[in-house]
């Protein structure tokens, strides 16, 4: 097989300094990436600030013979994203790929949510996506060969979980926000994907230092590295990784049941199994496409 390298380009990657970022960053600069290592260093929670884990892992990369830049600026606010990805241009002049994987954790039932905590989640996460994201799409959209974001969503948003709605709320949103984000960078040869990792890491509280444990950062790594790489296959996708294992989660629509005129609840509700049965699903890639399916059953017959 041929491998993999990145000849140079430039790749950001957010919450590098320790976990599932730090594995990408040393996957990513071991193939010639050279690589922003962003870490606000905060706590699990998001709060304080360290500088010594982008640091530590920059020393890493450096000691190793690869290219690397610390920052220390937070994902959560429009300004830290902006300064993130000049850290890129300041250093490199340009931004290839952007690995968004910065989180924090404050779990709450719902019936006892704090609204502060939720904003400091989704201003985390989905606006972390949004912050990092944004600058460094302007900045691909003049790169010759366009570039790669993998947001990094996660099976709470996808599937759902106990205390976790403003978490996987965040995470659900950052789908939305990676499926409009193919169609408009598309022209420009932009990709982008979603990962959703399982791994031990500090805010699964169980970390896995050891790389050949089940659940490893490690073992995540190829997914990000190649998604991020300038022969990703992929766009617009959703994929789930973890402990070597790789899978495709997709939005199916079923072929469903309808009836133009004089339809009520009663009648909806007699025909619920033709609504539900997942035989013959599609797979729509966009809004245009559901119309598309729509306007067809609107068709005279």
């Amino acid at each position: 097989m041929t491998p993999l390298n990145f000849d140079g380009d430039v790749v950001i990657v957010t919450g590098a300094g320790g976990g599932l970022g730090r594995s990408y960053a040393l996957d990513l600069a071991r193939r010639g990436a050279r690589v922003v290592v962003n870490d606000l260093g905060g706590s699990a929670a998001g709060d304080g600030a360290d500088a010594s884990p982008a640091a530590q892992v920059v020393d890493v990369i450096r000691a190793e013979g690869g290219e690397a830049v610390a920052n220390f600026d937070s994902v959560a606010t429009q300004e830290g994203g902006k300064a993130i990805v000049q850290a890129a241009l300041d250093a490199w002049g340009r931004v290839d790929g952007v690995i968004c994987n910065a989180g924090i954790l404050r779990d709450r039932s719902f019936a006892k949510l704090d609204f502060n905590d939720a904003r400091a989640v989704v201003d985390v996460h989905l606006w972390g996506g949004i912050n990092v994201s944004q600058p460094a799409f302007v900045a691909m959209k003049d790169n010759p060969n366009g570039g790669r974001i993998v947001l990094t969503t996660s099976a709470s948003g996808l599937l759902g979980n106990f205390g976790q709605t403003a978490y996987g709320a965040a995470k659900m949103g950052l789908v939305g926000l990676m499926r409009s984000l193919r169609i408009e960078g598309e022209r420009s040869g932009i990709k982008v994907n979603a990962l959703a990792p399982i791994a031990g890491t500090r805010l699964t509280n169980n970390v896995s230092d050891d790389p050949s444990a089940p659940k490893a950062p490690d073992k995540v790594a190829p997914i990000a590295t190649l998604l991020a790489h300038r022969d990703c296959p992929a766009n617009g996708d959703i994929f789930m990784a973890g402990a070597g294992w790789f899978s495709r989660c997709f939005i199916g629509l079923t072929e469903g049941w309808s009836m133009p005129d004089n339809v009520t609840a009663e009648s909806l509700l007699a025909n619920w199994d033709k609504v539900t049965d997942e035989t013959g699903f599609q797979q729509p890639t966009s809004v245009i496409e559901v119309s598309e399916i729509l306007n067809r059953l609107l068709e005279p017959r």
